[in-house]
Order: C-alpha cells, then structure tokens, then sequence
C-alpha cells in the first residue's frame, strides 16, 4: 500500500479574489475576474485579460515589502500565496527550515524585464539586474521572504508546471525524501505571454466560453496558488487536520504537436487514466472533473474525447474554471487544484460561465452550482504545450 499524501493548507491569489475566502464567494456568485486590461501596458486593449486587482504597489504593502521596481509581480504574488497556504497548515517561520518547496512558473520575471530591454544599452547596474528574471530566481525570491527552506526547486512544463510541482511534491513524501513539500506556482501576465498567445491566434476578444460551441479561444490571467502536502506521520505529529487527501496523479506526453493536442487526446487519456489508477479508484467514483477547459477549439474538442474515451456512458460532472480566472498558464494547475479543495470542502460546483450552445459530440459543462449527491473525489486536469499532460485526484478525508 502506498504512503498517504494529505494536504494542510492551501493559498491563492487570481483574478477573482485575495485569498480562498474571496474566491470561494466568487465562485458561488458566478463573478467573473475577466475584464479589460489595467495594470499591463498593451496596445491590445481589445483583448481581455484576468487581472488580479491589486496593482504592484499595493501587493508590496500587503506582504509588508519596501517598493522595489525590480521586483516582479509574479514573486509578489507567489508570497501572497504561500504566506496564506503556510498560515492555514499551522507553519511558522521556525518551522520552515524542514520544509521544502516545489515552485513553477513559465515567464518568472519577464513583467520586470520589459520595462528595461529597449534601454538595455544605457541601464546603470540596478536596472541590469531586471536580466535575472528566469524561473528558478522567482522561486528563489519567493522563498527568501519566508526564510531558508530545506529545499527548493522550479518546475516549468508550460500550463502543466504548477500541477507538475504538486506531483513532484508527492513523489518525494512516497519516497520518504521529505515529510512536508509546498507546491505550486505564480504567474503573472506580460507582453511576451500576450503577444506571443496572440500571434497563435488563439485568444478571444471577449471573455471565452469553454466547452461551447462558438468558442474562439482563451484569455490570459495571472495568479499563484500553494498547497502544503505532507506525510501522515507528519500531519499527526504536528497535530493538524488534514484538508483532504492527494489520493492520485498522472502525467503523459503524447509529443504530438510543439503547440496543439492530439485529436483524440492520447496524453490527456494517459494521464487520466495513471491518476486513476494512482488513487485505486475506478471512473464513476469520480464525482467532479475540473477540466483544463482553455476555450480553444483544439483543446475543447481533445479533452472531450479523452474524458469520453475514458468514463464511457457515465462522464462525471465537468467545468472549466478559467471562464472565471483567465488561463494562468505556468500557475494554474495550483490555482485550479486549490478551488477543486474548495468544491471538496464546501460541496458545490463551480458552473462553467458564458456557455450556450453544445459543441458536437463535446462535453456538457455544469451550468448549475448545486451537485446531484456528495463530492468525493474531484480530478483536475492540466495540459501543457508539446503533450506534456497531467492530472491529480483529490479525495475527502
């Protein structure tokens, strides 16, 4: 029998809200945090964006930072975060030091970087700094606010990163390298995601609708999300109550295309299928299934087939959340599995916004927040560029 993962805490931080409390209302109310840019300088005002609605500043004074503009949005962020996912497991700072910590992120500090690059030539030696901007840095500065954690390390597998950490973390309490990992990820929005999901053609000029038939593509966000996974021995030790189980996890790579997924959606299949089989559970044990639902017309139609391929005649209940948060790509598995924990712990569904009309033979997304009987299990599935595809089963404890 293999090792119980349990999580402690949880933290997060996106476009519909600071903290689990506001996201939970949000998520309840069917209040979208999509809306049209305020804090990214982009010529595409047209395109529109999930913002967390704070701007740098006012981060920098929430987590009690001097204002510094070399420090990225997406460490501020990360902090929020994980500053509320070690505050719910009962972690202080003393205690970090036999902590480890499994961050991710795709663009780390690039939002810093394009203020500086066209004056590259003539930046002075504090301005030259905004070159380190790389993943592991993020991490790095994201962990030095709390202290020196027994580990870190950075994971980026493009919109799999976050749920990539949260595995990675399991993996190293199964094998007995650790007794508590956090894991997640922070991201935040810049030009370089913007322009470069837009030269792809696949954002939408109005705030998207997965799993709909007049779909046209995604809209970016930004975010951070942390959860704290610990051993069973340590969750006794400590004496915390354990917020539900990680009671499975799969990860594939189909390898089919550098950006689209497979038609029949084989990594998504994969990975699906290893968290069942991960978890020992069977497919009608899973109650609810937030899917990585981007509203991109390849990606719907993917994930449908592979949730059909493999839960047959009985699909379990499914919405995409990113109709509320905006896509926070190397950040939103985290993001994703922390309201997935909330769903396990309030016994709701969190309805799929602006849907309309069905796609052909696609999935049916949940349009009503009330469930038909109780949540147990809930997967949450994250796909990445290049195949690289993952899933995680939550479980009530």
């Amino acid at each position: 029998m293999r090792k119980p993962v349990y999580i402690s805490g949880a933290g997060v931080i996106s476009a519909i809200g600071v903290g689990k409390d506001e996201t939970l209302s949000a998520l309840l109310e069917k209040r979208s945090g999509v809306g049209s840019m305020k804090y990214l300088t982009s010529k595409h005002v047209e395109i529109p964006v999930g913002e967390v609605k704070r701007s740098n500043a006012e981060l920098m004074q929430m987590v009690g930072i001097k204002e510094n503009p070399l420090t990225s949005r997406t460490v501020l962020m990360g902090i929020v975060a994980l500053r509320e996912a070690l505050s719910e497991a009962n972690l202080k700072s003393e205690n970090i030091g036999s902590v480890h910590l499994v961050s991710s992120t795709i663009v780390g500090g690039m939002d810093r970087r394009e203020l500086f690059f066209e004056n590259e030539s003539n930046c002075d030696r504090e301005h030259a700094a905004a070159a380190i901007h790389n993943c592991g840095t993020s991490t790095e500065e994201i962990a030095g606010y709390f202290g020196s954690f027994a580990s870190l390390s950075t994971v980026s597998t493009a919109c799999s990163s976050a749920t990539n950490a949260i595995i990675s973390a399991a993996f190293m309490i199964e094998s007995n390298m650790a007794d508590i990992v956090v894991a997640g990820g922070a991201e935040c929005l810049s030009l370089f995601h913007l322009n470069g999901f837009n030269s792809l053609m696949i954002l939408d000029s109005h705030p998207c609708r997965p799993f709909d038939k007049e779909r046209a593509g995604l809209n970016l966000g930004e975010g951070a999300a942390y959860l704290v996974l610990e051993s069973e021995s340590s969750i006794k030790r400590r004496g915390v109550r354990p917020l539900c189980r990680l009671a499975g996890y799969g990860n594939a790579c189909d390898a089919f295309h550098q950006t689209a997924s497979s038609p029949t959606g084989e990594g998504a299949f994969q990975a699906m299928q290893k968290a069942l089989e991960k978890a020992e559970l069977s497919p009608v044990e899973i109650d609810y299934i937030n899917a990585h639902g981007t509203a991109t017309l390849n990606n719907d139609e993917s994930e449908s087939c592979a949730i059909k391929r493999l839960f047959g005649e009985r699909i379990p209940e499914v919405s995409s959340t990113k109709s509320y948060t905006g896509h926070t790509t190397g950040a939103s598995g985290a993001v994703e599995a922390v309201i997935s924990l909330l769903v396990l712990e309030k016994q709701f569904l969190p309805a799929s916004l602006n849907f309309r009309t069905p796609m052909e033979n696609g999935i049916v997304p949940v349009t009503d927040i009330h469930p038909k009987g109780e949540i147990k299990n809930i997967m949450s599935n994250a796909f990445g560029f290049g195949g690289n595809d993952s899933s995680i089963i939550l479980s009530k404890v």
